[in-house]
């Protein structure tokens, strides 16, 4: 009945990037659900009082209607090193609420703290985010996401980032690399080293 997920950052009080989270809710719920109506996420979502402090978590199930609305404390997950894994059939063009294909090539991480998945001899995405490259000049995002993710859409409307296409032998030419996703900060002085990320044995 929900098939959707959808997780908007909460910081003080206020919902980050709603208009993007918007469209997506949209997108997905016209394409997948076939739904007509115009839901408004402005009407529908508020925070409760205890979360008006701090980084919080807003994640709702959806199909036609909306699920369960939750707010959880943001926890950041520390990824420093990730794993090349290769699927070529892997579909995740909507956030779907079942990730069981995405936490079937999480099981082949080792080690590493997360992966990154190669598609058809194009890097994609993380388990949970998209992700950039810094060239020492400018930060590039894979043109072939998994998923379109709002705060990737957000940095490129605003020059941030660029998109390019993107293969496993071309990660020597960057010196760092970046997790973006809808709760996290993009700082471009940051990054970790592209030397952590594995092969794929």
């Amino acid at each position: 009945m929900y098939p959707l997920l959808e997780t908007i950052k909460v910081e003080n009080g206020r919902f980050c990037n709603l208009p993007l989270h918007q469209e997506r809710f949209n997108r997905s719920r016209a394409e997948i659900s076939d739904a007509g109506n115009i839901i408004s996420l402005g009407e529908v979502l508020s925070v409760p009082g205890n979360c008006k402090q701090g980084v919080w978590k807003c994640r709702f199930v959806y199909g036609k209607t909306i699920g369960k609305i939750a707010f959880v404390p943001y926890v950041p997950k520390d990824v420093n090193t990730l794993k090349i894994v290769r699927d070529d059939h892997i579909s995740y063009g909507h956030k779907f609420a079942n990730r069981s294909q995405l936490e079937k090539l999480l099981s082949l991480k080792g080690a590493c703290d997360d992966i990154l998945i190669v598609k058809q001899g194009m890097l994609t995405d993380t388990s949970f985010s998209n992700i950039a490259f810094f060239d020492g000049s400018d930060w590039i995002t894979p043109d072939t996401p998994l998923l379109k993710g709002t705060k990737q859409m957000l940095l490129l409307s605003t020059g941030k980032i660029k998109q390019a296409p993107l293969r496993p032998e071309d990660l020597k030419h960057f010196q760092k690399f970046c997790l973006i996703n809808a709760m996290l900060d993009f700082n471009s002085g940051s990054g970790v080293p592209v030397e952590n990320i594995c092969l794929a044995e």
